[in-house]
């Protein structure tokens, strides 16, 4: 009997579907773009209903966006190594507009 493989990271099933029985913003993997509209996954309208679920959770959505920055890495490298977006370029996607992002400008 042998053991299943771990995964990587979380499993990408938020945000949840609103209003619910439209088809939820989630990414289809291993391209990681929008099941809803075609767009990069995050996109615009995932983005904005994370905010809105993890609103009192801000640590939660950090961590939850930065697990799957690992997995976008991993599957999105394997797919084209050499023209892929870059990690700094995922980061950005993925974990750069969340809760703790800092400003471009110094105050």
């Amino acid at each position: 009997m042998s053991l299943p493989v771990p995964r990587l990271g979380p499993y990408p099933d938020r945000p949840r579907a609103y209003p619910p029985g439209q088809r939820p913003h989630l990414p289809i993997r291993p391209l990681w773009v929008c099941r809803a509209c075609g767009s990069p996954w995050p996109c615009a309208e995932a983005r904005l209903l994370l905010r809105v679920e993890y609103d009192d959770k801000p640590v939660d959505l950090a961590v939850y966006l930065s697990g799957l920055y690992h997995e976008a890495c991993h599957d999105l490298f394997r797919l084209n190594p050499y023209d892929g977006p870059t990690p700094r370029e995922l980061f950005e996607r993925f974990v750069g507009w969340g809760p703790y992002r800092r400003s471009i400008v110094d105050r």
